[in-house]
């Protein structure tokens, strides 16, 4: 409950990168993850994305201007929520048919996510929120190319088996 006068944040509204390559880097966010492009202008040499253009004109920006060296981490990740399992198995499809480099695949009890990595190195994730009230941090591996009931079968293993007991966030 906000208090009187209480300023308070409501949500992330964009976040964007510098990058070297532009046209590779928009060709990897508008085809392999499927985010449309809104805006962009070549002078200012910057590309503006959304996932939900009809209610967002942009969550994600590129603009060439990029100066740490590629590998040099620039942010910790940026995260890309999906709808269904079978989603996230879709990228796991593509990621593997693009030669998407891939951290991890997991679980986090509360989402399944895979972390992967863009043409320049940034650490990204598509994730599926499941709803479970797990404590974080939990991450453990699981493999997607699984059928759907048994990645949610591993899912519950990992979470009673795979390290502390399940204790819900309180």
């Amino acid at each position: 409950m906000r208090r009187e006068n209480e300023v308070a944040i409501t949500g992330l509204g964009h976040t964007g990168l510098w990058v070297y390559d532009l046209e590779k880097m928009r060709d990897f966010y508008e085809r392999v993850l499927g985010l449309t492009v809104t805006d962009s202008d070549d002078r200012l040499e910057i590309v503006f994305f959304s996932a939900r253009p009809e209610e967002e004109h942009h969550e994600f920006v590129l603009q060439r201007g990029r100066t740490a060296a590629i590998g040099d981490r620039q942010q910790h990740q940026i995260s890309w929520r999906v709808d269904t399992l079978e989603d996230l198995r879709a990228f796991h499809e593509r990621f593997a048919a693009e030669g998407v480099p891939v951290q991890q695949e997991v679980t986090h009890g509360n989402a399944f996510g895979i972390y992967f990595f863009d043409p320049e190195g940034n650490r990204n994730e598509v994730y599926l929120r499941v709803e479970r009230d797990v404590r974080q941090p939990f991450r453990k591996s699981i493999d997607f190319g699984l059928p759907a009931a048994e990645i949610y079968a591993e899912a519950d293993r990992l979470l009673a088996d795979g390290g502390d007991p399940y204790q819900p966030v309180r």
